[in-house]
């Protein structure tokens, strides 16, 4: 027997596996097609004398799987109320920011430059980066404290203080206080 035909002789098992996932004829007959689709596309990869029935059965059973985990990450949206809720804002802003900071940061003083770095953007603690520049802690917190608050000047923000990897730890702290 060919495989054509053998693909052809599974189609009524198929669908009935089909329904029996889906519970819907005309979503079975979508699924059985698609399968039968992704196994003529890689009938390659089928081994000659292997059972051609589980093959297919994997196949459909991950075709449904799949557009199943899809289905579930979608959201109905039929007046386009949502979509039309979104938006993107072009590239060419961010580049212009980063641009400015980093013309900013350069203006910075050198030691409040490298404890903002230290603590801002490689993510040490304050005491690793007080290690690393030889200097108590407590010069390291006001350097960076320092440097966002002059970071905020030069880039015409509202407060320096909402910026950095301690945001989180001090809105918590501030909540808890009122």
């Amino acid at each position: 027997m060919s495989v054509r035909d053998e693909l052809i002789r599974q189609i009524p098992n198929l669908r009935a596996f089909a329904v029996s996932l889906c519970g819907n004829a005309e979503r079975a007959d979508d699924l059985v097609q698609e399968a039968l689709m992704k196994a003529w596309a890689s009938i390659d990869m089928f081994e000659a004398g292997t059972n051609m029935r589980a093959w297919l059965f994997t196949i459909l059973r991950n075709v449904y799987y799949s557009d199943f985990r899809k289905k579930r990450r979608e959201v109905e949206d039929a007046d386009g109320k949502l979509a039309a809720n979104l938006a993107t804002h072009p590239e060419q802003l961010g580049h212009l920011d980063m641009v400015d900071f980093r013309e900013a940061l350069t203006k910075l003083a050198p030691d409040q430059r490298e404890a903002l770095i230290l603590v801002g953007a490689s993510g040490f603690s304050y005491d690793e980066a007080a290690e690393i520049c030889g200097c108590a802690v407590g010069t390291v917190k006001s350097r960076v404290n320092r440097a966002r608050t002059r970071l905020a000047d030069l880039l015409a923000l509202q407060s320096g203080s909402e910026y950095g990897p301690d945001h989180y730890s001090r809105s918590v702290v501030d909540a808890r206080k009122g």
